[in-house]
């Protein structure tokens, strides 16, 4: 099985291709923008590929032949998309649609990764069959991408996901995890939100998620995080952040939505119900604790200069 990952240079990307690596007869071809910064480049293809740039799209895709594209490129940046919208939809929809033109008429089964931000945070934790109501100029791309693939192929799956949190060959990449502990190992006071609720999702387990959807050839729409019990507030899931690695939680300022003043509006409270995912991919996801630990082992194993 031949499986393409857009985005590999990306946490989720690095993920699947690790993971993928360890999978029996699956051959890789992992894609993203520029040079490829995985620390292994052994034992798959890395092709350099702009998403947004139709014709590499269409060459790329055509040439390889993937049985299954797994689709985490995006423009992710809430406020960044809400700055500019045009940017924003060219990386979450137009190429979208420059990869379900180049897959029609093969069989190639599309994985496409979207968000809780869909959903406008009134009525959470959210179902797959809740009504997606987007805020945000970035959550209504994710939910015009959506559309697109549900509309333009029979052979996809869509997963849902929130806030990714996990460890990249890259230290520079930074998470909800690794931004706090950095920034209160550095005794910064940081501003935290108070009143939006989500359930962080360990990178390895969405990874093991998307994995399992291409194995299994799901179809449809899939709700993946953590568990429903870690719905917290963000400013208690960094107060547990900090707590694990006995960091000084009076460096953390709690701070309003309204105050904060964050270009983009965000849902006030999302979480996912899982049982699907459960169900029909065997999701197993860490609690924020065991996530922590999993964490932290990789971080120690990390080379000095990384």
């Amino acid at each position: 099985m031949k499986i393409l990952i857009t985005g590999s240079n990306g946490l989720l990307g690095q993920k699947l291709v690790y993971q993928l690596l360890q999978t029996p007869g699956i051959t890789v071809i992992a894609t993203s923008k520029g040079e490829n910064r995985i620390s292994r480049k052994d034992g798959y293809e890395y092709l350099s590929l702009d998403i947004s740039n139709r014709e590499e799209v269409l060459n790329i895709i055509g040439k390889v032949k993937p049985d299954c594209i797994i689709n985490t490129a995006a423009m992710t940046n809430v406020d960044a998309c809400e700055l500019d919208p045009a940017g924003c939809k060219a990386l979450n929809v137009d190429a979208v649609n420059f990869i379900i033109e180049a897959i029609q008429n093969s069989d190639t089964h599309l994985i496409h990764l979207s968000t809780d931000f869909v959903f406008d945070g009134e009525d959470g934790p959210y179902s797959e069959d809740d009504i997606p109501n987007p805020l945000s100029v970035y959550a209504k791309s994710k939910l015009e991408s959506e559309l697109a693939v549900m509309n333009s192929c029979d052979n996809w799956a869509i997963i849902r996901t929130i806030i990714i949190y996990g460890v990249t060959d890259d230290t520079q990449r930074s998470n909800l995890v690794l931004w706090t502990k950095s920034s209160l190992e550095q005794h910064k006071k940081i501003n935290v939100i108070t009143d939006q609720f989500r359930s962080p999702t360990l990178a390895e387990d969405l990874a093991d998620a998307c994995i399992s959807a291409a194995l299994r050839h799901a179809k449809g729409i899939f709700h993946v995080a953590g568990p429903e019990e870690d719905t917290d507030s963000i400013i208690n899931l960094v107060k547990k952040i900090a707590a694990f690695y006995n960091l000084d939680t009076s460096l953390i300022n709690p701070v309003s939505s309204d105050e904060l003043k964050q270009p983009a509006k965000r849902p006030a409270r999302t979480g996912f119900k899982l049982d699907k995912a459960r169900r029909e991919l065997g999701y197993h996801p860490h609690t924020l604790p065991e996530g922590l630990k999993i964490i932290s082992s990789q971080l120690e194993r990390k080379p000095a200069n990384q």
